[in-house]
């Protein structure tokens, strides 16, 4: 039996349907799952051992979408974000059974519709999206591992990393930027003032990471903490590597963005900075890993509030 899964959206909306598809192949091993992604993710999904094919949309011509799940003789799909024309793509195909959640125009072309309401924000993404595995296997058992994702050269790419770059203490990790939906962050002046109260300490080695495309950011920083002991981490290993790296961090700080749910999937410990509204928040955008390791902070507009969280995040950095 072939079955698709369909997230063709960011890095962290891509690892928020990862247990779902992790549950649905140890439910049954002779199932095909076949994921369709955003070339954003190809190589991660690759990289995911219960994951068979991955097929690659590029949101552009619905003709060429439409040729690539044709050749694969799909049985079901389960679409956890739609839209129009990723849902007409599959009722042209003739996908015998669709599901996805009920939402504007794109149900029409879906068999199974499933009422969810994911603005109410009654759990979070990823387990809206086993939901919609359920509507499958009622009776699917939905424990997953954590971390959910182990690489067997982690520790070897983190080792290299660390001789190549004179580390012999603990890496703390900070990713100042924004990505993805997120729309809460401190101001680089905030975070300037993290990095110098662990760099403090003088007790763990201070990672900066920055996306590939973040070059004015990675130069703004240097200039920032010039002279300071601190290494700058341009990222254009790809994601895969970045994933295996930041598995063997200490803590990994940054606002909820992908690189948040990657640092989650891979087991490092993460604080974390959400905007102070439901539809944004930790309760829909926690991690899928062990919440233990999440420390998960609401960002408030109020400027006396946004003080006391910043005081907060200082002294838990303080503590470690």
């Amino acid at each position: 039996m072939n079955i698709l899964i369909v997230r063709t959206d960011k890095l962290g909306d891509f690892i928020t349907t990862l247990p779902s598809i992790y549950i649905l192949k140890k439910y049954n091993q002779d199932i095909n799952i076949i994921v369709c992604v955003a070339p954003l993710n190809k190589a991660l999904a690759q990289s995911c051992d219960f994951i068979d094919e991955v097929i690659i949309d590029d949101g552009k011509s619905i003709y060429k979408f439409f040729l690539k799940l044709k050749t694969k003789k799909i049985d079901i799909s389960i679409t956890m974000f739609s839209t129009t024309r990723l849902a007409l793509a599959q009722f042209l195909v003739g996908i015998p059974l669709r599901i996805a959640p009920a939402t504007k125009i794109a149900q029409i072309f879906y068999n199974k519709k499933v009422l969810q309401r994911r603005s109410k924000v009654k759990m979070s993404e990823y387990e809206y999206n086993i939901e919609l595995v359920k509507e499958l296997y009622p009776n699917i058992k939905v424990d997953f591992p954590s971390p959910l994702l182990k690489y067997r050269d982690a520790y070897e790419i983190y080792n290299i990393f660390c001789i190549n770059n004179d580390i012999d203490r603990e890496i703390i990790c900070f990713h100042v930027g924004f990505g993805g939906s997120s729309d809460a962050n401190w101001s680089l002046d905030e975070y300037e003032i993290l990095i110098r109260t662990v760099l403090s300490q003088k007790k763990y080695q201070v990672v900066l990471t920055f996306g590939p495309d973040e070059k004015e950011l990675y130069e703004e920083m240097q200039s920032r903490l010039n002279g300071e002991d601190i290494v700058f981490y341009l990222s254009l290993d790809g994601i895969v590597y970045f994933a295996k790296l930041i598995s063997n961090f200490k803590l990994f700080v940054s606002t909820s963005t992908g690189t948040y749910h990657l640092a989650s999937l891979v087991g490092c410990k993460t604080m974390t900075f959400f905007a102070d509204t439901l539809f944004a928040s930790s309760k829909r955008w926690k991690g899928v890993g062990d919440i233990s390791l999440q420390h998960n902070y609401m960002i408030p507009l109020d400027k006396i509030e946004r003080k006391k969280i910043f005081a907060k995040v200082s002294s838990e950095l303080l503590s470690i």
